[in-house]
C-alpha cells in the first residue's frame, strides 16, 4: 500500500497540481495585498476620502447584550475586486500560453508544387500535325 501511495503521489500530474496550489496561494496573497494596500485606498480617495472596506449598512444597532448587525458591502466590494484581478491575470497568462502553443503548432508552408510538363510522345505530335493540316485545308 505504501508503494502504491508513493507511485500515486510522485506522478507528474499530482506534483504539478501541488506546485500550482502553492504558487496560486502565493499569487492570491500578492493580489490581495495589491487590492487592499494600493487599489482600495486610491479608490477611496477618488470617491471622497472614504475607507471602502469600512462601508456597511447597519441592520441592528449594538445593545448591551448583542453586537451590531451590519451588512459590510465594502468588504464584499474588495473581495470582488480581488476576484476580478486574479481572474484577469489568469486569463492573460492562459491567453499568452495559448498564443505560444499556436505559434509552435503552425505548419511550415510548403512551396507550391510546380506542375510537371510532360513532353508529348512522337505519336501525339504526329496526330497534332495532322489536326493542324486538316484545319488549314478546311
Amino acid at each position: 500500500m505504501l508503494k502504491e501511495f508513493k507511485k500515486f503521489a510522485l506522478r507528474g500530474n499530482v506534483v504539478d497540481l501541488a506546485v500550482g496550489v502553492v504558487v496560486g496561494g502565493a499569487f492570491s496573497k500578492i493580489v490581495t495585498s495589491l487590492v487592499n494596500d494600493l487599489i482600495m485606498p486610491l479608490l477611496g480617495l477618488v470617491v471622497g476620502r472614504v475607507d471602502l472596506t469600512a462601508l456597511k449598512i447597519v441592520v441592528r444597532e449594538a445593545t448591551e447584550t448583542a453586537p451590531a448587525l451590519a451588512v459590510t458591502y465594502g468588504a464584499f466590494l474588495q473581495n470582488v475586486l480581488d476576484f476580478l484581478v486574479i481572474s484577469f491575470s489568469i486569463f492573460m497568462a492562459i491567453r499568452t500560453l495559448n498564443n505560444l502553443k499556436r505559434k509552435e503548432e503552425e505548419p511550415v508552408e510548403e512551396k507550391p508544387k510546380v506542375p510537371v510538363v510532360v513532353e508529348p510522345s512522337a505519336q501525339e505530335k504526329l496526330l497534332m500535325e495532322i489536326r493542324d493540316l486538316l484545319k488549314e485545308n478546311n
